[in-house]
């Protein structure tokens, strides 16, 4: 029902409730009949059940499977270090699970625990989860409203609505009915919502809604519907594991075969074949890919972005639209006096001089009808409207303290949402009174009989002054206008009828919260790399866009949506629009939902941002979900995949050029992996055809693809960005992780490399060399190394790159050298690889021949690099 439209008898009697409230018996029957006042939970899934579903992933069950083969082939280390991979990965997706499952535990937590409720014709606290439809409740300042209630008394009542509807600005409630049946829940002001909280004033209000039929009961049936999205990388992992494992079974089938046909003993010919098999997974790559993202979170927290879900450090990089709530994330979540209209012109507050008595009277206005305060730490403390008057009389040394020790406030008469003002009385020095009065400018303008200028007194220029108003409206301001008037006694009939007329009007000022000045540029830079930045917000459609207009996100003539306008929209007719959108105004939280799947169902990648409880469900659902650090609920945090510690947009931007940095290193490390592999599988395939004997036994295939393989590839994590890294579009989330020559350079460098490492092959058994097989080990090795260093950039030279920008990576390469020399040189290693010594001479023409594979990918870099120009 649309209880905001209805008379407060309506309401009652509809309830079959009074203002004596319920009878016991009555709350009684209705509790069983509707239930208790909670949020309910969905079944969740047992310990047990997480733990099993991180062995589902299809990469994961081949590596389990090459752990059993090298068990059963006598390679127990081998089994031993997959083991460790799939179990550390499962440990990290648990805990991820585990932590993401606390969000409807933290809505439970934010409930009010106790409520003051009338029975019987009597007041008594009771516990929440006991009120029911129909029961009365007090509420008074700093309590918790229990439920969702229809307000029938109010006193000067203020509730914080900014969990639910995102409005920075306490609201101040009245009990009168509102005619719009479609009017969005922070415009409905003669309602309190559950979950909300009292800031000033008290009020009584019948319950209409209890546990999950509130809006925050709404919010939670939201967030237990919402299916967590999988990653790109998670995706693109999933189809290269199943195409990895079919390819790797043909080729291992294929290898056997041909060795039998040939007349090898079938027993090396099945080891070499399961070896291949094992070699060519990349048993490392789970462990690289949960590195990386574990290194890119804990480069993230030291720029104020913590990742809850490590996943989402690579999912940055996809990110195709960041929706963006206006307050405190795009602005500075403070309000700020930036104009100022005294003596009919407009000033900035840096322009001012007051040694004009006019100018003087505002800002003791400004200072003097003030709740705000300040504290002994320096924080203020009040309404964000009042601070903001309170620090720009103090800048211009009008300091509230002082002022009242000769001008102390004896009286006051409070603001109300129907008078639009507020007015205080003052002793002034000269044995008089004096009052000031602020508000809303048409207000002011009507009870004012003059206007005080440079020159006194004089008559009020009405029309110019709503001129002036308008036009500072129109740019989003929030107008606050102050007047005046002298007293020689304190009046005795304090009637706003007698003591809010005949002022002396003093003028007025725009306020705005003001954008973050580092967000400009943020947004220039999302945009340069091919990136929507939208704005979302519960504020008011003028505000939002002059903000935008501002930082940029929109033009002149751009159009800004309404949640009144996204209601009368069916998801198929928002899909049409939903792209071409930068800014939405006085949106709903089921509406947020709804931006978010209109815009994926675009195929968009979408990034949302948001710290209420309202937001939850659209964190959840969004492919990245970004709660705020400093503003935002338990409940945010709980949905979401990241958290910004300083609540900034630019924060956002800088972790998306991370994300980038990560899967960037990701790609490099598969290419890396799967060339080493392919030169393998390429090597040992080859060889029989060109008559030469199998040219590695399973032990340097598993050295290879252990310690070649995984410390060089370990340190790729580690490269620096490549150069104009956002200043390039995003990935599309359906792009293949062979995209942009990754898979065709596996082939020909892995091809290049068994190339060369066969013909090292040929060259030493025509020409005698006993060592020949430790030759083609140690050749296969040695490419790789200079393939890694090739590889550091896609389009960038080594050489413009610099030896020493990536140090572990050197450090990896010196170490693997230093190992394999051990291998070759100790003595009693020898026998544990089957390697021989080789002589000096060997050991260059090694050195020679595996540096082809350097060589072959810079030059390839080089003639790509020239094409584009």
């Amino acid at each position: 029902m649309n209880w905001h439209c209805k008379e407060v008898d309506e309401i009652l009697q509809s309830l079959n409730s009074s203002e004596q409230g319920l009878t016991t018996e009555e709350a009684r029957e209705r509790l069983i009949s509707c239930g208790p006042n909670t949020i309910k939970q969905v079944k969740k899934r047992t310990i047990l059940q997480m733990v099993f579903d991180q062995f589902k992933d299809f990469m994961i069950l081949v590596l389990i499977a090459a752990a059993v083969v090298s068990g059963i082939i006598g390679e127990p280390k081998d089994t031993i270090a997959i083991l460790v991979i799939v179990i550390l990965n499962a440990v990290i997706g648990f805990v991820q699970e585990y932590r993401a499952e606390k969000a409807i535990e933290a809505l439970k937590k934010i409930a009010a625990q106790v409520a003051t409720v009338i029975r019987d014709g009597e007041s008594s606290s009771i516990p929440a989860s006991d009120i029911v439809p129909g029961d009365m409740i007090l509420l008074g300042a700093g309590n918790i409203t229990p439920a969702d209630m229809r307000l029938i008394k109010v006193a000067h009542f203020k509730i914080d609505e900014s969990s639910l509807t995102g409005e920075s600005v306490p609201v101040e409630k009245h009990t009168n009915p509102l005619q719009d049946d479609m009017m969005p829940l922070g415009d409905r002001k003669n309602m309190a919502y559950k979950g909300t909280i009292v800031t000033y004033g008290r009020a009584n209000g019948v319950v209409v809604s209890t546990g999950m039929n509130t809006e925050f009961g709404k919010i939670a049936t939201m967030l237990q519907e919402q299916v967590e999205v999988r990653t790109p990388l998670q995706k693109r992992l999933a189809k290269f594991g199943k195409k990895l494992a079919i390819a790797v079974l043909a080729i291992c089938a294929l290898v056997f075969g041909i060795g039998l046909i040939r007349g090898e003993p079938p027993l090396l010919m099945f080891l070499t074949a399961i070896s291949l098999a094992v070699a060519a997974i990349p048993e490392a790559l789970p462990a690289v890919v949960t590195i990386s993202l574990a290194i890119g979170a804990k480069k993230m927290v030291k720029q104020n972005a913590l990742i809850r879900k490590l996943p989402a450090v690579e999912t940055l990089g996809s990110v195709t639209y960041i929706c963006s709530d206006k307050t405190g994330t795009l602005t500075q979540n403070k309000m700020e006096v930036q104009e100022i209209h005294i003596s009919g012109k407009t000033i900035k507050p840096e322009n001012i001089s007051t040694q004009q008595r006019s100018i003087s009277k505002l800002f003791m206005a400004m200072a003097l009808n003030n709740d705000a305060t300040r504290q002994k730490d320096g924080e203020y403390l009040g309404d964000p409207t009042e601070i903001a008057l309170y620090t720009i009389a103090e800048e211009n040394r009008y300091k509230k303290e002082d002022l009242l020790k000769n001008y102390p406030r004896v009286a006051e008469i409070p603001f109300d949402s129907q008078r639009k003002c507020m007015t205080t009385f003052h002793k002034t020095p000269e044995k008089g009174y004096i009052s000031f009065t602020k508000g809303a400018i048409e207000t002011l303008i009507e009870k004012s009989a003059n206007e005080l200028n440079i020159n006194g007194k004089s008559e009020i220029d009405k029309e110019k002054i709503h001129r002036m108003s308008e036009s500072m409206a129109q740019r989003g301001l929030r107008i606050l206008a102050f007047a005046m008037r002298n007293w020689e006694n304190l009046p005795e009939d304090m009637n706003t009828e007698n003591t809010e007329t005949a002022l002396t009007f003093l003028g007025f000022v725009g306020m705005i919260d003001p954008p973050r000045k580092e967000v400009t540029k943020a947004v220039a830079l999302c945009k340069s790399a091919g990136i929507n930045p939208v704005m979302i917000t519960g504020d008011h459609p003028i505000t939002a866009k002059a903000i935008a207009k501002e930082l940029n996100i929109i033009d002149n003539d751009e159009e800004v949506l309404t949640g009144r306008d996204i209601g009368k929209l069916s998801i198929k007719e928002l899909e049409k629009k939903v792209e071409d959108i930068r800014v939405y105004a006085r949106v709903a939280p089921e509406q947020k939902l709804k931006i978010v799947k209109a815009l994926q169902n675009q195929e968009q990648f979408v990034a949302m941002t948001g710290d209420g409880v309202n937001d939850a469900p659209a964190l959840k659902s969004a492919d990245i979900g970004i709660a705020m650090g400093i503003t935002g609920t338990d409940v945010s945090k709980e949905a979401s995949d990241m958290i910004l510690l300083d609540d900034n947009f630019a924060t956002i931007v800088r972790a998306v050029k991370e994300g980038r940095r990560i899967f960037d290193n990701i790609r490099k490390f598969i290419k890396y992996t799967m060339t080493s592999n392919a030169g393998e599988i390429w090597t040992i395939f080859l060889a029989p055809f060109l008559g030469l004997p199998i040219p590695l036994l399973p032990i340097h295939i598993l050295w290879i693809n252990l310690v070649t393989d995984g410390l060089p590839g370990l340190a790729l994590t580690a490269e620096p960005e490549e150069k104009g890294i956002m200043k390039r579009p995003p990935r599309h989330p359906k792009e293949s992780i062979f995209a942009h020559h990754l898979g065709l350079d596996i082939i020909w460098v892995g091809l290049l490399m068994g190339g060369v490492s066969i013909f090292s092959q040929a060259w030493a058994i025509k020409t005698g060399h006993t060592s020949w097989q430790t030759i083609v080990f140690t050749v296969l090795c040695l490419s790789q190394m200079g393939n890694v260093l090739a590889l550091r950039s896609e389009k960038e030279s080594f050489f413009s790159l610099g030896l020493f920008s990536n140090i572990p990576l050197v450090g990896a390469i010196f170490l693997t050298f230093v190992l394999q020399m051990a291998i070759i040189y100790i003595p009693f290693l020898n026998s544990i690889f089957k390697t021989q010594p080789l002589t000096l001479n060997e050991l260059i023409i090694c050195l020679l021949l595996s540096s082809v594979v350097f060589c072959g990918v810079e030059t390839a870099k080089w003639i790509r690099r020239r094409q584009k120009k």
